[in-house]
């Protein structure tokens, strides 16, 4: 399915089953449980709209020992009715839990306006207030496909996506954009300047068929890169097979632009790969006493027994991302 079908079909319906808090409470357990299994302990992560739901996942995470962020999706219009809020009930909902979640926390709250289609300008312009009086993290949605950039030019006066979120001051170092497929060089340009991290999700797109990011261009630029698996979307759990996704997706598009396979500067490597989904992604959320081992860092270790003599191959660590296996762990 695409993007905004597949919403209204299929996530929309799911993310209205965690209005009611019991339900989500076990979700959130099973989604904890899902996590460590895949060796993953550090998250930055959509709730829903459900405020109740926000709290105990923000709270069970922390019980369980991860870092993180955790954001109220806030969406005024756009949605079904189950789903959205007037747009003064969530700036004070999500005010009220970051209060209780500050961004210096283990873990925190975040501001996340789900995207421009969903948010009224008010909304958008206050959620930017909020962001920037708490100086907490900004999720939300960039360019995943070209009929939402096409709708979100339409809706704001043909500005494009990029203007958007400047416009109501949601751009800076600590914005996290989801996706950021459909980007021209004027939007390239600004999200450079203004600090602000995409988020590439290679098993999402792949899935909806939404594009292929080119991570080369936007490094070239100066744009940050996070990994993530949007796993909504997002086939994959393990990070690492999303590592793996992030190869495979920049190889495809050095192939069709023309290039060898052979081209590093095009083509991320598996160290890379493991860079990105540890350090790398704490860098990006500004997480600098976690995702490496050092003195003073937090001890979020993991064990990995490999099977197969990886480290007798040529490049160890090409081995161990492309024969990956969970139950190493």
């Amino acid at each position: 399915m695409k993007l905004l079908p597949w919403l209204n079909d299929v996530i929309f319906p799911a993310e209205t089953r965690w209005n009611d808090l019991p339900k989500a409470v076990e979700m959130i357990h099973r989604v904890a449980d899902q996590c460590l299994a895949v060796g993953t302990t550090g998250i930055c992560a959509y709730a829903t709209v459900s405020h109740q739901a926000t709290l105990a996942a923000l709270q069970t995470f922390g019980d369980r020992g991860f870092r993180g962020v955790i954001g109220q999706v806030m969406m005024d219009c756009g949605a079904p009715p189950e789903l959205t809020r007037p747009t003064g009930q969530l700036i004070d909902e999500v005010d009220h839990t970051l209060d209780l979640f500050p961004p210096a926390g283990r873990m925190a709250a975040a501001v996340t306006p789900r995207f421009a289609l969903a948010c009224t300008n008010e909304l958008l312009e206050d959620a930017g207030r909020l962001a920037r009086r708490h100086q907490s993290i900004v999720q939300t949605h960039l360019a995943e496909t070209i009929s939402e950039c096409e709708a979100v030019r339409a809706r704001f006066s043909g500005k494009d996506y990029v203007a958007v979120y400047a416009d109501a001051d949601l751009l800076g170092s600590r914005s996290i954009l989801g996706h950021g497929i459909h980007l021209d060089r004027t939007a390239q340009i600004q999200l450079a300047e203004s600090g602000a991290t995409i988020a590439h999700c290679p098993t999402a797109n792949s899935f909806l068929g939404s594009g292929s990011m080119d991570r080369h261009s936007h490094r070239s630029y100066g744009i940050p890169i996070a990994l993530g698996s949007d796993i909504g979307a997002g086939y994959e759990r393990s990070m690492v097979r999303v590592g793996r996704a992030m190869i495979e997706t920049a190889t495809q598009l050095a192939i069709s632009q023309g290039y060898e396979v052979g081209d590093s500067h095009r083509i991320p490597s598996a160290a890379e790969a493991w860079h990105q989904i540890t350090a790398g992604n704490a860098d990006a959320l500004g997480w600098r006493d976690c995702g490496r081992i050092e003195p003073d860092a937090s001890a979020d270790l993991l064990v990995v027994r490999p099977d197969i003599p990886w480290l007798q191959t040529k490049d160890p660590l090409s081995t161990l991302m492309f024969a990956w296996d969970d139950r190493w762990i």
